[in-house]
């Protein structure tokens, strides 16, 4: 069973997710210019939401960070060991599965771990410290009268048996955070503990074709004397104004595959999946230009099959007209290319949809799915879904 959500956003100008030179993404769609945001920056902005707006509880999200070593080394200097000792262990332990740390102490690339499994890993640390400390130290010994670096096969072999197995378990199923199983996970060098992803998150795109603008500004040096012109510094930034449409989908059985089958969890992760979708906003610029605008438009769906992302709605870059606005327009193109989509392969699978809109008078395929507000959409979603699969 999948959920699909169809969220039309407008953004007053605003630089919210850059490339390379500083400039808001972009990309060609239908053979014309588009805004772009970037999947991972809203899968960044959700996972924000999270935590701050206090969707999920501390145990059930996850980190990303090449800091583990010091992270573990912080539990462990909670509980009385030595700081510099404990980073030793640290990075020691999770070598035994081929995790390595450099001489700062920050692993090659980015790890997703959840709460639990960094929690476990302290434990276990603690737990085996004197073990694990001296194999720590006989392996820096040896290498040390042979002038060599450790390579990942004296690291992983020099940990004890049983703590590598340990580690190993404790990495077996991500935990139970729930951004970890939405967004899923790869590490590199110890493949049979990745995560997949139970959600997909499309590039957002503009519904319109895409106006780059450029604000040149200064800034003016408070204690700059009164005979002295000019200003303090001056530079360019770019932004734009546009009408994104968002896609997003879950799948609700390996998302509870994920989370070890617990349903609970599960449906509380699809809720705050569906809340952060539609309140993320990304902050790039934000201080600049506070383009904080929710949706005017979001549809959920629940189907068994055959997913239907609706970007070819916008295949013709949308223009306002008359009294309608751009995202007025937007809702309308939408709502007729679902309609065409429904007419040509039929709703069969479709369990459920419910939408929600500033404007209904932009709705007619949709008009009976029409629901009063976000709410009520979301708790629609969470009832079928629990239900369906009960």
């Amino acid at each position: 069973m999948f959920i699909e959500l169809h969220i039309l956003q407008n953004f007053a100008p605003a630089n919210l997710n850059r490339d390379d030179t500083g400039m808001p993404k972009d990309c060609t769609f239908g053979g014309y210019r588009r805004a772009r945001i970037s999947s991972q920056c809203f899968k960044r902005a959700v996972r924000v939401q999270f935590k701050d707006e206090k969707l999920l509880e501390p145990q059930f999200l996850a980190v990303r960070t090449k800091r583990v070593v010091g992270e573990l080394a912080r539990r462990l200097a909670d509980r009385g060991r030595d700081d510099n000792e404990s980073r030793v262990v640290a990075k020691f332990t999770i070598g035994g599965v081929n995790l390595e740390a450099g001489d700062d102490d920050t692993t090659q690339y980015l790890l997703f771990l959840s709460n639990q499994e960094i929690g476990s890993l302290a434990n276990l640390c603690d737990e085996h410290w004197n073990q694990l400390s001296a194999a720590a130290e006989a392996m820096a010994a040896d290498h040390s009268s042979s002038r060599s670096r450790p390579t990942k096969a004296s690291r992983k072999k020099a940990v004890p048996g049983e703590v590598r197995k340990a580690v190993e378990k404790i990495f077996a199923t991500g935990g139970q955070a729930v951004d970890l199983a939405l967004f899923g996970r790869m590490l590199t060098d110890l493949p049979e503990r990745n995560v997949p992803a139970a959600s997909q998150v499309a590039h957002a795109i503009s519904t319109n074709r895409m106006g780059m603008e450029l604000d040149y500004y200064t800034a003016v040096d408070d204690l700059q004397p009164e005979d002295t012109t000019g200003a303090g510094m001056l530079g360019t930034v770019g932004f734009n104004s546009a009408c994104f449409y968002r896609y997003s989908n879950v799948d609700f059985g390996q998302l509870t595959k994920n989370l070890q089958d617990d349903r609970e969890l599960a449906v509380a992760g699809l809720k705050a999946f569906i809340t952060a979708s539609i309140n993320a906003i990304p902050t790039g610029k934000q201080n600049s230009m506070a383009a904080h605008n929710p949706p005017s438009f979001v549809l959920a769906v629940i189907r068994e099959a055959q997913l239907w992302n609706l970007a070819n709605a916008f295949l013709k870059p949308v223009y306002p007209q008359g009294h309608e606005d751009l995202a007025m327009r937007s809702v309308r193109e939408l709502d007729t290319y679902w309609g065409k989509l429904s007419k040509m392969y039929g709703e069969n699978g479709i369990l459920g949809k419910w939408a929600v809109s500033l404007d209904g008078n932009a709705i007619a395929c949709l008009k009976d799915n029409m629901v009063d507000d976000v709410g009520t959409l979301t708790q629609s979603v969470l009832d079928l879904a629990d239900g369906v699969c009960s």
